[in-house]
């Protein structure tokens, strides 16, 4: 692929990191290949903080070169973006970030726009929202009173402006839909006569589906069996589950069916497009997978982290572990929390004979980072984070919930504990005096021995992998797109760096094989199913634990050799430039 293109990427992360895909552009901007590949790199998004002091608002490794609101002007492209801020009645922000991979040292800094879409002209906004209806069949007035669809619909008009404005809108220029939010602008540079933009998106879940799994009691038991039942009986998701068109993201969602290409992070993310209507049944979509952190560390680091962490659980709960386990993650119904539990008390079970002991350092919130002075406060007062107490600026409610299974499981456990840190940040600083003092956040990633990831929907999951190269054993779900991506470069699939629980597999579980119709799958069908599998997991886990040092150096050679060949660099190189090169010099295959 020639050096001269120019992707742009349309995110709600564009001015900070908020999650996953904030991590996916972070890999992007520090690969090497991804920067020989591209000479110019723009990330488009809403301005959330018009009011932040204007050194704030690109981050804090951001430079705002234009920001009409503060009376910046340090660019060339001033004149241009006052114009459109008249037609529009906008204010533009715009400079750069800089992204640094700290290993590798690959630094780059693509340049940021942020268009406050606060109190837009309503005019050309209309005017779009018809040829949305005319072009693409999208009804806008069904969801203007929905702000997630609003902002982005206002946002695309005035960010293909901004674009021709910087002179980036030639043949050579890609249009990067990150989820939802980014379709508007893809579908306005569709709409664009003047440009012949090249659009994709890039799917990092599908949101309606996400939606299904999520309130359905059967979760993915039920879910991928429907998929695959149905999918060979010709019918898709508003077949099976009801009109979704009620859902503001369903409609933007379907219309990536008129992009010029689509990118999933993972096979089921793929299967799930496909769920969306015939249309997508034959259409171009690519496995992109995320990229994982691939990081050499000799046993002794590896040794000297888990020490650290033992000694936390002994500073808290009076006892060394022989083993660590961890699980970091968003307090999120997707992320299957309580199968975590289920393991662990199988885990118990079986420690109580082995005479073994261990930890579970679950970090998890709703909410955002507490301040130090209420963790000391906490930790003072009641032990925090031994133990918990609802109401801030301890547990929220969904914080609450999950801690009552924790209490459940510690007052039944004697050989693991679980202590739930509802706290951002893995540090003195962050987390109180009972840490050690040398703490640091990679701790946690290169002392666990088990990193938990059970998720009932999870489009990749680059946090469940992140131990892998430290010589952790990490268990997902099938269902993890990260799983397919650990499928497709192991040798050895019973790699004993990793572990994957299939809760979708009936057949092989032995459980509902003659079901009939995969939606009579509720609550108590997949909890049959969950303790069958955690009992498989449970013994496999405890089988390839490292019991020596040997055994532990092991564990690092093999899982470094896997997080090598799953890096950003074999992303991008066999991934995503395989799509980008197809839709900029071969002709395109939309779906529509």
């Amino acid at each position: 692929m020639a050096n001269e293109t120019t992707v742009v990427h349309v995110t709600h992360e564009a001015a900070m990191k908020i999650g996953g895909i904030g991590a996916v552009l972070h890999g992007f901007f520090t690969c090497q290949a991804y920067l020989d590949a591209v000479e110019r790199s723009i990330i488009i998004g809403p301005l959330f903080s018009p009011e932040e002091p204007v050194q704030s608002k690109l981050g804090e490794d951001g430079e705002v070169l234009y920001s009409s609101a503060d009376g910046l002007a340090k660019t060339w492209y001033s004149q241009k973006f006052e114009e459109i801020e008249n037609y529009y009645h906008t204010n533009i922000v715009y400079g750069g970030r800089t992204f640094t991979d700290s290993q590798s040292g690959i630094s780059s800094s693509p340049e940021v726009l942020l268009i406050d879409v606060r109190n837009m002209n309503p005019e050309p906004i209309n005017d779009f929202k018809r040829s949305l209806y005319e072009q693409f069949g999208i009804c806008s007035d069904l969801y203007e009173n929905v702000w997630e669809y609003e902002q982005y619909v206002r946002l695309a008009p005035a960010a293909i402006a901004a674009l021709k404005a910087i002179g980036a809108a030639d043949d050579s220029t890609v249009i990067i839909s990150h989820e939802y939010m980014g379709m508007p602008t893809a579908l306005a540079a569709i709409i664009e006569p003047a440009c012949n933009f090249k659009t994709v998106f890039h799917a990092h879940e599908v949101a309606p589906m996400r939606r299904i799994v999520e309130k359905h009691p059967g979760h993915d038991t039920m879910f991928y069996n429907v998929i695959r039942q149905e999918r060979d009986n010709g019918l898709y998701v508003n077949d099976v589950f009801g009109d979704q068109s009620f859902y503001f993201k369903y409609p933007l969602v379907e219309a990536s069916r008129h992009c010029d290409a689509r990118f999933a992070v993972g096979d089921y993310t793929a299967e799930e497009l496909r769920f969306l209507g015939p249309e997508f049944k034959t259409a171009e979509i690519d496995i992109v997978y995320n990229g994982i952190p691939a990081h050499e560390i000799s046993l002794n680091e590896k040794l000297n982290s888990k020490g650290k962490l033992q000694k936390y659980c002994e500073n808290l709960l009076g006892y060394k572990p022989d083993f660590v386990f961890t699980h970091v993650t968003r307090l999120v119904q997707s992320k299957g929390l309580w199968r975590d539990l289920q393991i662990l008390y199988n885990i118990e079970n079986q420690f109580r004979e082995l005479n073994k002991t261990a930890v579970m350092f679950l970090l998890s919130t709703e909410t955002a980072q507490r301040p130090l002075c209420a963790i000391e406060t906490m930790e003072s007062a009641y032990s925090w984070p031994i133990a918990h107490r609802e109401g801030m600026p301890d547990l929220t409610g969904g914080e609450a919930e999950f801690y009552a299974l924790v209490q459940k499981f510690n007052a039944r456990s004697r050989n693991i504990k679980v202590i739930y840190i509802n706290q951002f940040g893995f540090e003195q600083k962050y987390c109180g005096r009972k840490m050690p003092e040398d703490m640091e956040f990679m701790d946690i990633r290169k002392g666990s021995d088990v990193e938990f990831g059970l998720s009932i929907y999870e489009p990749f999951g680059i946090s469940q992998l992140e131990p892998l190269s430290f010589g952790g054993i990490c268990v997902v779900s099938s269902v993890c797109g990260c799983a397919g991506f650990f499928n497709e470069v192991a040798d050895d699939k019973n790699s004993k760096n990793v572990i994957i629980a299939d809760y979708t597999n009936l057949k092989n579980n032995g459980y509902y094989a003659d079901i009939e119709n995969p939606l009579e799958i509720g609550r108590s069908h997949r909890r049959e199913v969950e303790d069958h599998i955690s009992e498989k997991v449970s013994t496999e886990i405890i089988r390839r634990l490292p019991k020596t040092k040997p055994q532990v150096t092991k564990m690092i050679q093999s899982g470094y050799s896997l997080a090598k060949q799953m890096s950003w660099e074999v992303v991008v190189k066999k991934h995503l430039l395989k799509g980008m090169h197809r839709i900029l010099y071969q002709q395109p295959t939309n779906a529509y």
